[in-house]
């Protein structure tokens, strides 16, 4: 019998011997990992400082970078239930987020409370946001040019009001004490001659903003995909016509989730004002991270938005450390190559 006739002398094609395909793109995940792990945790040898500049330098890009995708998230993740679902381009997002944190600002200080200003700019946003779909959205469904117009002019018009009332002055959102100063991670940055390891310290409020980003993501999907909301909007999205034959108001459930995707800007403005600032041209930077996430993640995608967060954040972060001229360009890189490769975003669908 032949080589070809006998039977299982394929099976090592066909997994019954060999690794699929799935396999081996989680040997290289699992590899990478690995590698990741030591980087970060591991005690560097004089040859990889002397590559990468040093084990400080490397980590705190690799944190500032996972700390700063998370504040992306929150950004675009209001902005991807908005755009990637309901498919209404909201081009005044960024302007959504600075007034959230000009909102924020004002609240903190003249109460004395973070936290009330926190809601504060989520529930304003929220209320703002819902605004917007009754009184431009609703009349503009369907029409992607005139969204585009409309949503230009009202950030314009909204920065320069802005502008009047806040003026060009820096604004800094004070938090309170309890997220003030540094915590120690295991992360090993030197060894002292005396054999003693010097760890990483790291302000804590970045990482409550990282923690914060997650739980907001998880609860996002949980929504999307576990709730009868949740079945609802995809629903409406997909088939509008057969969700308002069964008796649901498709205006009221859209009106709801774009309220919800305008408290986020708010209130991730609140948020990324108490880590970084609040001035003009922070809407304009947040409004371009925001279409660059949700198109290098997949249009109405949650995990696409984290995916397309953690790689955009990492790059811009890592860049400015060891490609301080190019750093931004690689961004840009990234969503190129994605479209380039997967046109629809890294989780977004076919259509």
């Amino acid at each position: 019998m032949s080589t070809l006739e006998r039977p299982g002398a394929s099976a090592g094609l066909s997994g019954g011997g060999g690794i699929t395909k799935r396999q081996a793109w989680g040997i290289v995940w699992l590899l990478a990992a690995a590698l990741f792990a030591w980087l970060m945790l591991g005690v560097w040898p004089d040859w990889v400082n002397a590559i990468l500049t040093s084990k400080k330098a490397f980590a705190s890009a690799v944190l500032n970078g996972l700390t700063l995708a998370g504040l992306y998230f929150l950004v675009a993740s209001g902005f991807t239930l908005v755009f990637g679902l309901m498919r209404n381009v909201n081009l005044a997002h960024g302007s959504l987020y600075l007034l959230g944190a000009y909102i924020g600002y004002e609240v903190a200080t003249r109460s004395g409370y973070w936290l009330l200003g926190v809601a504060a700019g989520f529930v304003v946003l929220a209320l703002v946001g819902l605004v917007m779909q009754v009184l431009v959205f609703r009349r503009l469904e369907g029409d992607d040019l005139r969204q585009t117009l409309v949503t230009i002019g009202i950030s314009i018009v909204a920065a320069d009001l802005m502008l009047a009332v806040w003026t060009g002055t820096t604004y800094q959102i004070v938090t309170p004490a309890w997220l003030d100063g540094a915590v120690g991670l295991p992360i090993i940055t030197a060894v002292k001659s005396n054999g003693e390891a010097v760890f990483l310290r790291y302000p804590f409020y970045r990482l409550v903003v990282l923690g914060v980003a997650i739980v907001i993501g998880v609860g996002l999907w949980l929504m999307l995909n576990r709730t009868r909301v949740g079945m609802m909007i995809r629903a409406g999205v997909d088939d509008r016509a057969m969700l308002s034959a069964s008796g649901i108001n498709v205006h009221a459930v859209f009106a709801i989730v774009f309220a919800i995707g305008a408290g986020l800007a708010g209130f991730a403005g609140v948020v990324g004002g108490s880590a970084l600032s609040v001035a003009p041209g922070e809407d304009v930077r947040y409004l371009l991270a925001s279409l660059v996430v949700v198109i290098v993640g997949g249009m109405g995608s949650i995990t696409g938005a984290a995916i397309g967060a953690l790689l955009i954040g990492l790059a811009e972060q890592i860049g400015l450390v060891y490609f301080p001229t190019y750093g931004i360009v690689l961004t840009f890189v990234i969503m190129v190559v994605v479209l380039a490769v997967r046109p629809q975003g890294i989780m977004g669908k076919a259509r």
